[in-house]
């Protein structure tokens, strides 16, 4: 979508003030949202559980995470980034307090771990608010910074079980509660939506209507599923990986999986700058071929330390390459009018990637007692997104210029 006469802004005073304040939203919430992974060796000798039901455990935060995104995004093109983000922020303290309460009860976990997923849907707050922040030959860079909050994980898998060491799970959950509350009376009293930035007052779901009618919707749905649906799937069950396949102890098990978050930190605004000069596509391709391969050799279990540990963090960096070229070409694709609706169905899509390979692993390692059969459906899935990247949005692979003042540029 394109629209003619739109002339490149001048820096707003305030985007990167906004920028930081919602990438720090958006951490603190990653890190209540991903609360049950690094713990899951804890619950699942606690209240002995299966693999499959530890995978279930695990992945059950991410399937609210994911279709909450769905509303959430549309309820921030109508109230502003500002109020939703608080909103988030609070309602996440509900659930953080019940999963430190319900540890001695597989269905009370499920539950509360249900209700944890809440935390996850801030990603779709923060993309169209940053979004606004920033003219379009920019928004590649801005949306690559503020998904770089998705270190939240990584800060979860490090620091959450060092915590519960000290303090116990309850005392571990208080500690993130009142980060939440502390994250959210910042959000509303220092950031702003943007000057240009109007409220969208139509009926939710037309829109959400109108946005699913997208082509661009669900092929950008499609990618993100394996790009951040991948990050997600393997930042929630890697700590089982490590402990199960390798014999790591889990707060052993933390250290090496919050380096693989830290990978994909990394790289997600690497690739949304990347996308800003070579092109948003090929830095796809690039990701999902470097993945499929990567997967390949992760499939015959390679030894532990060099090998394995190399393999996985160079796996998350490509992840994260992945996701900051999705958001890099959704920004340029589709009109800013959409961008909260679009990101909400998209964002939905990567949450629901990440919810079903930890099921699958689960029960691939019940049934075979490896995982190499879930490596090699990695592999073929990052194989054909390729592929189909390639071919199906090969026109958009070009290098991003930067507009003149003055100039029509392409904003979707």
């Amino acid at each position: 979508m394109s629209t003619t006469g739109e002339r490149a802004p001048a820096p707003v005073r305030g985007a990167a003030t906004n920028l930081a304040l919602a990438t720090l939203a958006f951490t603190m919430t990653f890190w209540a949202w991903n609360l049950v992974g690094p713990l899951s060796k804890t619950y699942s000798e606690a209240l002995d559980l299966t693999p499959t039901q530890t995978s279930l455990l695990v992945a059950f935060p991410v399937l609210v995470g994911a279709l909450g995104r769905i509303p959430v995004g549309a309820l921030t093109d109508r109230y502003g980034g500002r109020r939703m983000f608080t909103a988030v922020c609070a309602v996440s303290i509900v659930p953080v307090l019940l999963v430190g309460l319900s540890g001695g009860s597989f269905a009370l976990m499920l539950v509360s771990g249900f209700l944890l997923g809440v935390a996850g849907t801030s990603f779709a707050v923060g993309i169209p608010f940053v979004s606004a922040w920033f003219p379009p030959h920019r928004r590649g860079f801005a949306t690559g910074v503020f998904g770089a909050g998705m270190g939240g994980t990584a800060l979860s898998a490090f620091a959450t079980p060092w915590l519960a060491e000290r303090l116990g799970l309850l005392g571990t959950h208080l500690v993130i509660a009142l980060a939440l509350a502390a994250t959210g009376t910042a959000m509303a009293l220092f950031s702003r939506d943007a000057p240009g930035w109007e409220p969208r007052t139509e009926a939710l779901l037309p829109r959400l209507g109108q946005a699913a009618r997208l082509k661009r919707t669900w092929q950008l749905s499609a990618l993100y599923a394996l790009a951040f649906g991948g990050f997600v799937a393997f930042s929630t069950y890697l700590p089982t990986i490590l402990t199960t396949a390798y014999g790591f102890v889990q707060t052993e098990a933390g250290m090496r999986t919050a380096g693989f978050a830290l990978a994909a930190v990394i790289a997600r605004p690497v690739g949304g700058t990347l996308s800003d000069r070579v092109g948003p596509v090929r830095v796809c391709v690039a990701s999902f071929g470097a993945v499929s391969a990567l997967s390949v050799f992760l499939a015959f279990e390679p030894p532990a330390e060099l090998a394995a540990g190399t393999a996985f963090v160079l796996t998350a960096f490509m992840l994260g390459l992945g996701t900051g070229g999705v958001f890099a070409l959704l920004a340029k694709v589709v009109e800013p009018a959409r961008v909260g609706a679009v990101t909400g169905l998209v964002g939905a899509a990567g949450g629901l990637g990440g919810y079903f390979p930890p099921l699958v692993m689960g029960v691939v390692y019940q049934a075979t007692g490896a995982y190499l059969i879930g490596f090699v459906l990695l592999a073929a899935v990052a194989l054909a997104a390729a592929v189909y990247t390639a071919l199906a949005l090969g026109r958009a692979a070009g290098p991003a210029r930067r507009p003149r003042p003055g100039t029509a540029v392409d904003a979707g």
